[in-house]
């Protein structure tokens, strides 16, 4: 492990708010040397304009995104809408520059579902089987080799975690699994939004996409990975009227009444510096997690019967996002993995 090492980075589409929460915190990270930050809209004008919050860290200007630059980077971080970053990483790939891709674009494995989930055929579906899926508690070993790497959605990550145990197990019915999931307005990007203005989503709880959401194949493929067969899922998303946070409520039935799914649990995640699993009759808040890079867990079987609940909290852009990418990154580099990360949340 090369503790001294710099590693060349270019951030593609970086005025969202994955893209500007992926610049804080690389600013915060004593290996990483960004050397382009790309945006079609905002090309020639200082990221620190548009983000304030970054004076004194970035004196960049933001380039083209076929800026030349980017051929210089050991890797490239892509923070852009579906269908963007599979135009361009195949040549990166080919100059042997590491991808580590934000976006939808190589999560699902199957070109067809990814066509009908995004209404757009896939450019380079040859990647597709290629991509390591970036969730570090789960390929960590593949990670480490990866040249393409897929970063979780927000919603996935909570989902995945928070059933990991349970399927890995084989203590639950994988046919009969739900997640109802609740996340911050950030979630819903930076676009401009009638939905998304404050009157619209402040003092008010909604759910969304009952008929099927984006990250409900994502989620599917990566249950039936860990289960290691089929699984029947009901996913319905929620808007909760905060910035930031996911809360994720799941359930699932025992096959036998009585496991102590509290000690399958802790000792699913002991070593794992990212996954807190909260001692027993806890209650998890999305505020212990904000600006973090922790998911907390929680267990219970209410009424010591065959219903099991697990409640998750994640902030939806760190370890949703852009946490979850430079931890990423520390893997794939040989770098302690909480370079950057281990940072306490915010309160209040």
């Amino acid at each position: 492990m090369d503790n001294n090492i710099v590693i060349k980075i270019g951030v593609v589409g970086a005025t969202g708010y994955t893209g500007v929460e992926l610049l804080r915190l690389l600013a915060m990270h004593p290996s990483a040397k960004v050397l382009v930050i790309t945006s079609r809209t905002h090309a020639g004008s200082r990221v620190d304009l548009l983000f304030p919050s970054l004076r004194g860290h970035y004196d960049h200007h933001f380039t083209a995104p076929n800026s030349e630059q980017l051929n210089n980077c050991d890797v490239i971080f892509f923070a852009t809408p579906p269908g963007v970053a599979q135009e361009s990483v195949p040549g990166f790939l080919n100059k042997g520059i590491k991808i580590i891709d934000l976006s939808a674009d190589f999560r699902i494995r199957d070109s067809a579902l990814w066509k009908k989930w995004y209404s757009k055929t896939h450019v380079c579906p040859e990647l597709l089987n290629k991509a390591v899926y970036g969730l570090p508690e789960i390929n960590r070993k593949k990670i480490k080799n990866a040249t393409l790497i897929a970063c979780p959605g927000c919603y996935p990550t909570s989902v995945l975690l928070g059933f990991k145990p349970l399927l890995e197990s084989g203590l639950v019915k994988p046919s009969d699994l739900i997640a109802n999931v609740a996340s911050g307005i950030s979630g819903a990007g930076r676009e401009a939004s009638v939905d998304n203005l404050f009157a619209e989503t402040s003092d008010s709880f909604k759910a969304y996409s009952v008929e099927g959401h984006k990250h409900l194949p994502e989620i599917e493929q990566g249950l039936e990975d860990i289960a290691g067969g089929p699984i029947k899922l009901t996913f319905i998303p929620h808007l909760l009227p905060i910035i930031r946070g996911i809360h994720s409520t799941l359930y699932a039935t025992l096959k036998i009444k009585g496991a102590d799914v509290q000690k399958i649990y802790e000792e699913c995640y002991k070593d794992e510096p990212f996954v807190d699993v909260l001692p027993a009759g806890s209650h998890p808040q999305t505020r212990s997690v904000k600006g973090t890079n922790i998911c907390r867990i929680s267990v219970f079987c209410p009424n010591d019967g065959d219903r099991v609940v697990v409640l998750v909290v994640e902030d939806n852009l760190v370890k949703g996002a852009s946490g979850q990418a430079i931890q990423n990154m520390n893997i794939l580099f040989g770098l302690p993995e909480g370079t950057a990360l281990d940072k306490l949340a915010l309160l209040p």
